[in-house]
């Protein structure tokens, strides 16, 4: 994380997604992959879930986000966009990091998929049994 006078910088994961962060007081516009957040994500949860961190600081329309975004599928970018802009929100103010760090915008959701067993169809799932 990087800290600067106007722009904060910050990586946030979340399953096999990857996100950075660029973060700059404005008027509260979020930018993922060239595209606006509703048009990203286009689902309502997803676009109430990238609002909470802000709401949870009580900073919502005082900054502008520019989110890369790579890895995983829309749920997992989500969490790892919204990861990330918590990890900036937090290194810009200490007192907004013990807010976000209670709300739990601060830890990584380290849940991933089980990889797959050898000898069995996938991650927990056997193959049918036959006695005979």
């Amino acid at each position: 994380m990087a800290k600067d006078s106007l722009t904060l910088a910050a990586t946030g994961r979340r399953k096999t997604s990857v996100a950075r962060v660029r973060m700059t007081e404005g008027s509260g516009t979020i930018t993922v992959n060239g595209l606006e957040s509703d048009a990203y994500f286009n689902t309502a949860l997803q676009q109430e879930l990238l609002k909470k961190p802000f709401e949870a600081a009580g900073v919502v329309g005082k900054y502008d986000i520019i989110a890369s975004v790579s890895g995983g599928g829309k749920s997992g970018q989500c969490g790892a966009v919204v990861h990330a802009a918590a990890r900036a929100l937090a290194g810009s103010d200490d007192e907004l990091k013990d807010v976000l760090k209670k709300a739990g915008f601060l830890t990584r959701d380290a849940r991933m998929k089980e990889r797959k067993k050898p000898g069995q169809p996938g991650a927990r799932k056997r193959f049918q049994f036959s006695k005979r």
